[in-house]
């Protein structure tokens, strides 16, 4: 089948991507899905800032290839072998096709699970095949999703089943923004309640991040960031103190605010500063969440002996920790039930023609979650 979808053929392009246009749209081909593969129409999906940090050249890719690893949709034809969903079933994209039968998967941590991750840096599904051409040539898959565009195939094990009343534009976050930053607060960190936390990065994860503090029942929740318009919503989506990261007292104001320091910080940035202002606001036993994706190069310098004095304790979170079978009917279940207010999140809906603009206004910091409608 032929389809309109957003191509990347070179990274590193220089900005304004709105000009220099990293993303092209192509009328592209797609082959039907293979065993074990998924048809699916995408309806939504996020502009995410790691889908960002490809185009500016700081995640190496292999191209050319269809952008694109948070979406929604709704399932229009299966390959032999899919057992997990079946044709009409509205589905949320995971960019993690964990297997199910390694150790890290039957220990329960399947967002590690490293079985599709040969196949994401060949610009593979996890089979290992390509179901996307381009006038006869081979385009890459993109985290085995490939979700800027009107259709994807994608492995059976990139998809969970939705409820037909979450609307789907809402649910196109959830796989990547949603699981990330809630799951950074419930799993990576663990119970909040009566705690105080802070948020450095308010973007689509940092933001759910702040949302499952609220719901975890953090006493305290400081949301910092550089941007006063996100600091504004991030007070109207529960947080009870803003702080401006550039503000040279910000660590010092947090401190004094804190009586010491928070008992948990979440650094959401991808910065080696944002992860060095979310280690000196923590107090002395406290916990630092990382779930920001700096570039590959960048390292975090931490004192030493003041790990061991302090008792401090600095975690990674990759997509939230998160069981997909699990977690996902759990926030569904919080959306429908108006405790995670996610569709506040969204801050503009496009077109194919203003993705390259709106990867813009995503390095600009304005707005929170963009979501590519693909579909009318």
């Amino acid at each position: 089948m032929k389809m309109a979808a957003a191509v990347m053929f070179e990274q590193g392009l220089p900005r304004p991507f709105a000009v220099s246009r990293p993303l092209q749209i192509e009328t592209v081909d797609l082959e039907g899905p293979g065993d074990g593969e998924v048809l699916v129409e995408i309806v939504g999906a996020g502009l995410c800032h790691s889908d960002l940090s490809a185009i500016e050249g700081k995640r190496p890719r292999a191209v050319p290839t269809v952008v694109g690893h948070e979406a929604s949709g709704i399932v229009r034809d299966v390959g032999a072998g899919v057992t997990r969903v079946a044709v009409d079933d509205p589905v949320v994209m995971l960019f993690v096709a964990s297997c199910g039968g390694c150790d890290l998967c039957t220990s329960g941590r399947p967002n590690l699970c490293q079985a599709s991750w040969s196949a994401r840096a060949a610009g593979t599904l996890q089979s290992g095949a390509r179901r996307l051409s381009l006038r006869g040539q081979p385009l890459h898959h993109y985290s085995g999703i490939s979700c800027f565009a009107e259709f994807a195939v994608v492995s059976e094990r990139s998809l969970m089943t939705l409820p037909k009343a979450l609307p789907l534009l809402d649910a196109a976050i959830l796989g990547c923004a949603v699981i990330t930053g809630v799951g950074a607060v419930f799993n990576t960190a663990g119970d909040v309640r009566r705690k105080s936390v802070a948020i450095i990065g308010l973007g689509g994860v940092g933001l759910s991040a702040l949302l499952g503090a609220v719901q975890g029942g953090a006493t305290t929740i400081i949301a910092i960031d550089l941007t006063p318009a996100k600091l504004e919503l991030a007070a109207a989506l529960g947080a009870t103190h803003t702080f401006l990261g550039n503000d040279p007292d910000c660590a010092a104001g947090v401190r004094e605010l804190t009586k010491g320091g928070v008992d948990v910080s979440f650094e959401m940035a991808g910065s080696v500063p944002a992860m060095n202002l979310a280690y000196a606001i923590g107090r002395r036993g406290s916990t630092t969440v990382c779930a920001g994706l700096p570039a590959q190069s960048a390292t975090f310098a931490m004192p030493s002996a003041a790990l061991v004095a302090d008792e401090r304790v600095i975690k990674g979170s990759y997509m939230g920790s998160a069981v997909p079978s699990r977690d996902i009917p759990k926030l569904v279940s919080l959306v429908l039930e108006g405790a995670l207010p996610i569709h506040k999140l969204r801050s503009g809906v496009i077109g194919f023609d203003g993705l390259n603009a709106g990867f813009d206004r995503l390095a600009d910091g304005d707005g929170v979650r963009q979501v590519l409608q693909c579909r009318p």
